[in-house]
């Protein structure tokens, strides 16, 4: 009796490997929807760098146009629409499963439930750091310049990693409710606009009056500017910190709780 419960543990576990696997494989076989989404923050940090730089710097530091500014102030912004971008890879993917009926197949099988989604998060978290990586390894080519401890490199890593886990689950509760993955790639479009509508092209208050409240209390302005603060050495504020830490854990919790709830219902007819 007593070694039931982790025996339970043990199989859920296993489960989760596997599911993540599955996930994984899928990717490396299908990568062009991953690039096709990598390419979008790609072409639009390189087209603001050398394309608007100068006048985007110019209007940030009151008429000292320097590109190399702008390259610093762009990168945090442009790693969170990654993230953003990449989730919505999730959504599409989840959808895909629901209407090619293996969802309903995993329901009859004697494995964890929680085990599906589960992989499908984990497995997407992993993708969204890697597309992380060459995001930022292509920011420096072009001339970021971070200005971070070790330690603060690391609370950066933890900071994306968070945001990715929550905007992920919100990801796949927007797969489980598509009909079908055009579905899931429209109905996921406002998670991918919310980056547009912060601080990660220019400053807050830089914006109308009407609209600065929406775009500094939304999540993505406090994500960026915490991650901003971390890399720059520009310090990230109590505010900016908390505001950060609360979404993210707000959202996780959410995504979570809707996604099981709907992966719970019974299956599409």
């Amino acid at each position: 009796m007593s070694t039931a419960p982790s025996a339970l543990r043990a199989n859920a576990f296993r489960d989760n490997l596997t599911m993540l696997r599955r996930n994984l494989l899928h990717a490396r076989r299908y990568p062009s929807l991953t690039l096709n989404l990598l390419l979008t923050p790609v072409i639009l940090l390189l087209l603001f760098v050398y394309v608007f730089g100068n006048v985007m710097s110019a209007g940030i530091t009151g008429g000292h146009a320097d590109r190399s500014e702008y390259v610093d102030y762009l990168v945090p912004g442009i790693l969170f629409l990654t993230v953003a971008m990449t989730s919505l890879g999730t959504a599409v993917s989840v959808a895909t499963d629901m209407t090619e009926g293996i969802m309903a197949r995993f329901r009859t099988m004697a494995i964890s439930r929680a085990s599906v989604l589960i992989g499908h998060v984990v497995g997407s978290v992993i993708q969204t750091m890697a597309a992380l990586v060459l995001v930022l390894g292509i920011g420096l080519a072009i001339g970021f310049r971070p200005d971070a401890t070790p330690l603060e490199w690391l609370a950066a890593a933890g900071l994306m990693a968070l945001v990715s886990v929550a905007v992920t689950w919100l990801a796949v509760g927007i797969g489980l409710i598509s009909p079908n993955a055009e579905g899931a790639s429209n109905i996921g479009t406002p998670l991918v606009m919310l980056p547009f509508l912060s601080s990660a092209f220019v400053p807050v208050d830089a914006m109308p009056g009407w609209f600065r409240w929406f775009a500094e209390y939304q999540p993505f302005s406090p994500f960026i500017e915490t991650l901003r603060g971390l890399l720059l050495g520009s310090g990230i504020g109590i505010r900016n910190a908390v505001l950060a830490i609360g979404w993210s854990l707000g959202l996780t919790v959410l995504g979570y709780f809707w996604s099981r709830a709907v992966f719970n219902r019974e299956p599409r007819q």
